[in-house]
């Protein structure tokens, strides 16, 4: 079995995939201090409870947070006995090289992405994650990512605000019952819903007019689901696009001639 390991800003991801689907998917808080052993007791209780413990063959990782790979490897190494496929390292081949500018690098999980946007929709979509990060990610006709736009992320914006402001309370994002609020809490509500609204509508209408052509919208992450309600934003939803990414380039490189 494939374990898939997507590693964010702030929550790390575990799905197995047993060649057909996937069967479980745990996520937990990311902390680059977490050594592999602490991992492997985490994972080794909750693949227990599944009945998948030792079934472990292959492991595949992307990761934002740099500090964390290490761990993460020394984790497959050890208690998986297998070399993992690190998205973003020389030894992981993509289908498409990207088209940036001359030694840019670009997110493992963008790529991840770019990925599995291409083998769903095809090409000429933007992909929109909703991360800790707002991301957009461009993807050309021939499944190449050609760039993108970095926002900061909702759970951000609103932790800022809090932080920076000493009046006002921390809130839970969510669909205003209208745009003027008449409390604080509405207010803040409705400032950060609309504006990433607008946000979504500007950005993905600006890139189409660059690109002079039909792109279509796929939307994941956490909180994709909530800006699509009642709104023609997205072509799609889709929470499990970077799993799906992640298993497509594990099978991609295994395809490979050594």
């Amino acid at each position: 079995m494939l374990l898939c390991i997507d590693c964010g800003n702030t929550n790390t991801v575990f799905s197995v995939w047993n060649g057909t689907d996937f069967i479980a998917t745990w996520r937990m808080e990311t902390n680059h201090q977490r050594t592999a052993d602490e991992y492997f007791l985490w994972l080794s209780g909750m693949m227990r409870v599944q009945e998948i413990a030792g079934a472990i063959t292959e492991v595949i990782i992307s990761s934002t947070v740099p500090r964390v790979v290490f761990n993460l490897r020394v984790l497959s190494n050890r208690y998986f006995n297998c070399r993992p496929l690190v998205v973003g390292k020389p030894e992981c081949r993509l289908p498409v090289e990207p088209r940036v500018d001359p030694g840019t690098t670009v997110g493992p999980d963008r790529l991840v992405n770019t990925v599995a946007g291409y083998d769903r929709h095809g090409g000429d979509i933007v992909v929109v994650d909703f991360g800790t990060a707002t991301t957009f990610d461009v993807v050309a006709s021939d499944g190449a990512y050609i760039g993108g736009v970095i926002a900061p992320g909702v759970n951000l914006s609103l932790e800022a605000l809090h932080a920076s402001a000493a009046a006002l309370p921390h809130v839970d994002v969510t669909m205003p019952e209208k745009a003027i609020g008449t409390n604080t809490v509405a207010c803040i509500q409705s400032g950060v819903f609309w504006g990433y609204i607008g946000l979504v509508e500007g950005v993905v209408r600006q890139i189409r007019l660059e690109r002079d052509r039909p792109m279509k919208v796929i939307a994941t992450g956490g909180l994709a689901e909530l800006f699509s309600q009642g709104f023609d934003l997205f072509d799609s939803v889709e929470y499990d696009l970077t799993m799906h990414g992640l298993r497509l380039l594990n099978d991609y490189n295994k395809d490979l001639p050594a």
